[in-house]
């Protein structure tokens, strides 16, 4: 048993720092092979990127295994290269589950597809995005610039960036769970992600219950909460499979065949009256 504890403790690291290259390459390279993102929620990178440099600036106060602060620096580069690609792959409104193709839609039901306060994440240019996370970071820089000489303040600050990183990041499953079950399908999700994902946390388990590094209790609550949702994503994915997601048409398609006369000139002709030659040809 010591053996293999001992070769955990060097094959584990190794495999927790190129994890988000194993995950996350195949993801990126499929959306830009078929140019398309939908069935692939966009909650993802903004989950992993808020939870990275959460977990980042989380390092100084906990000064925890070296290897989870590498593999957050690369999951940060991984994701920010994710998000670029799914933006630009985005369906357009004008096309068939454009506006309700996950993970762009601003359905009218569904909990994870409801309007957020100031379409949060669910803007329709590419600028927010950017702008949100370049905000996130100058405000975490600052904080621990001036909170870093604070010996009072920051160890309890530190503590809880730290815990909120780890929380945010232990619901990474939840968006993938709630469109596969939305649509009844798991199309757009990639089984490399959801194999990776689930080899992953059997490796993280047994490495951070048996090392004799320092990982933080944090890091084991949530990595179990994770390791759960993972495990229910693979059942979805028996359920499921990889068939075609149901997907609505735009919400405006219905509505122009309904009101086409008035959506064309503006107006809505009155009841019996007979279209003018002039009005036909507009």
């Amino acid at each position: 048993m010591r053996w293999l504890t001992s070769f955990a403790g060097y094959l584990a690291p190794v495999f927790l720092i190129l994890s988000p290259l194993f995950s996350y390459t195949d993801q990126a390279y499929s959306m830009h092979r078929t140019r398309s993102s939908a069935g692939f929620s966009l909650d993802i990178p903004l989950i992993m990127l808020v939870a990275s440099m959460l977990r980042i600036f989380y390092y100084p106060g906990a000064k925890f295994d070296t290897a989870l602060l590498i593999q957050s620096f690369i999951m940060v580069f991984i994701q920010l290269i994710l998000l670029k690609v799914a933006l630009d792959h985005r369906p357009s409104p004008s096309s068939k589950g454009g506006e309700a193709a996950v993970p762009f839609a601003r359905a009218q039901d569904g909990f994870m597809e409801r309007p957020r306060p100031y379409n949060f994440w669910q803007w329709r240019s590419p600028k927010p995005y950017w702008q949100f996370l370049l905000i996130l970071f100058i405000g975490l820089t600052v904080c621990e610039l001036l909170l870093a000489p604070m010996p009072s303040v920051y160890p309890g600050y530190s503590a809880l960036i730290g815990y909120v990183g780890l929380s945010i990041e232990a619901t990474l499953p939840l968006p993938q769970i709630m469109a596969n079950a939305k649509s009844q399908s798991c199309k757009g999700f990639r089984v490399s992600v959801l194999a990776s994902w689930l080899l992953g946390d059997g490796m993280k388990m047994f490495w951070f219950f048996t090392s004799k590094t320092q990982i933080p209790l944090a890091f084991k609550i949530c990595g179990i909460f994770q390791a759960g949702c993972d495990a229910f994503l693979g059942v979805q994915y028996l359920m499921y499979g990889n068939g075609e997601a149901d997907i609505k048409g735009h919400p405006l398609s219905d509505y122009a065949n309904t009101h086409g006369s008035r959506l064309a000139t503006g107006r809505e002709l009155p009841a019996g009256r007979r279209t003018p030659i002039a009005e036909k040809h507009i």
